[in-house]
């Protein structure tokens, strides 16, 4: 069980796709829910409130999140302190990472890690000087004999070659990924409107550009012997070979059954999206057992949807909120089948490779729920 901690709700960019549109957007969740509630910018409970309610559930995985976490490293460093017997990762766009000492960065698992491509489409979105931050930022988790998993998470928009973005920082000369995984903006805000853009990107580039990524992805393969763990093929590859979770599948991301996000006023909610909707509370820290949190799953369309046992809903809080219209949402599920369509196109010469020995089933396996939400 992973659970997203929000440490704060303050961030040190501006990033377009996303505090960027808080300003624009013509309508919020709090205007499309019955039951919505402002909470603290930061926790109001002790560590040991936390660790109580965690040491009932089995092996608890703590996902440090915001805001932009790194700008309270005392809270991070005292969670971790009173909780010696929980698993760490952290969702950071990098810069003040320094912030922690390098014991605490030799005590994560993962470091999922903002960065969108190269240098021109990272600051794009994020803003000048964030790349070479980046760099600065990467060299010393190094230095600070990091041995976990540093996860390149990208945002993709009309500013995105989906192809060559990925391609760059799986072979980049500054730093190269072995870990990439990509996440579309998009059925997200109350902006659909807003792009008009949006249908021929996605039409002519990013579906072309997937299907082009996953023919490099099974090239690499094929040369190397190695599979680059890139995590949306590598999730949907690994539960088409072995069978597991694909009829139906659940939420791939594991929200609203094995990953929830605890908000800063202890109470429980499915996904970190979906902080302050009372209707969705899970449970809380207090009194709840991680065992019997209260579980949600997708409805509307996705219960009728042809490719649910591929997709498993894509996102809980889209779903709920359902910001986009149907036009795009349409748009999106044709997203997701290009997706399915690519994968499955890979499977035959996986298969055979995997007869001839030359790899394995389980080098496609991920470790599920750490925060990549596979379906892009």
């Amino acid at each position: 069980m992973y659970y997203h901690l929000i440490v704060n709700d303050e961030c040190n960019l501006n990033c377009s796709y996303c505090r960027g549109k808080e300003f624009f957007s013509c309508e919020s969740d709090l205007e499309s829910c019955d039951e919505c509630v402002l909470l603290p910018s930061s926790p109001e409970y002790s560590p040991e409130n936390l660790y109580s309610f965690l040491k009932k559930g089995d092996e608890p995985g703590i996902l440090f999140y915001g805001g932009e976490p790194t700008l309270r490293p005392d809270l991070i460093m005292g969670f971790m302190d009173k909780m010696p017997s929980c698993r760490f990762s952290i969702y950071t766009n990098g810069l003040l990472i320094r912030n922690l000492p390098p014991g605490y960065i030799r005590r994560l698992d993962t470091i999922l890690l903002s960065i969108d491509g190269d240098r021109r489409t990272t600051e794009g979105y994020r803003g000048k000087e964030v790349y070479d931050g980046l760099m600065e930022s990467i060299k010393y988790i190094n230095d600070s004999s990091f041995s976990g998993e540093i996860v390149a998470r990208m945002t993709v928009a009309e500013k995105t070659d989906i192809y060559e973005s990925v391609t760059f920082l799986a072979d980049n000369k500054d730093y190269t990924f072995s870990s990439i995984h990509w996440q579309m903006d998009a059925n997200f805000w109350y902006d659909y409107s807003e792009r008009p853009g949006f249908r021929e990107w996605i039409e002519e580039s990013y579906n072309p550009g997937i299907a082009r990524l996953a023919k490099k992805w099974l090239e690499l393969i094929r040369e190397t012997g190695i599979v680059p763990r890139w995590y949306p093929f590598c999730g949907l590859v690994y539960d088409i070979l072995t069978g597991s979770g694909m009829a139906p599948a659940p939420m791939r991301c594991g929200a609203g059954h094995m990953n929830y996000a605890i908000q800063t006023d202890g109470n429980i909610v499915p996904c970190p999206c979906m902080v302050g909707m009372k209707g969705f509370y899970s449970g809380n820290i207090f009194d709840s057992d991680p065992k019997n949190l209260k579980k949600t799953e997708p409805g509307g369309d996705c219960l009728e949807c042809d490719i649910a046992g591929f997709c498993g809903g894509r996102c809980l809080y889209s779903n709920v909120i359902r910001p986009w219209p149907e036009e795009g949402g349409r748009l999106v599920y044709g997203s997701i089948l290009n997706l399915k369509s690519a994968v499955e196109s890979v499977i035959p010469e996986i298969q055979e490779m995997i007869g001839q020995g030359l790899i394995t089933a389980e080098d496609f396996r991920i470790n599920k729920y750490n925060g990549c939400e596979i379906i892009p």
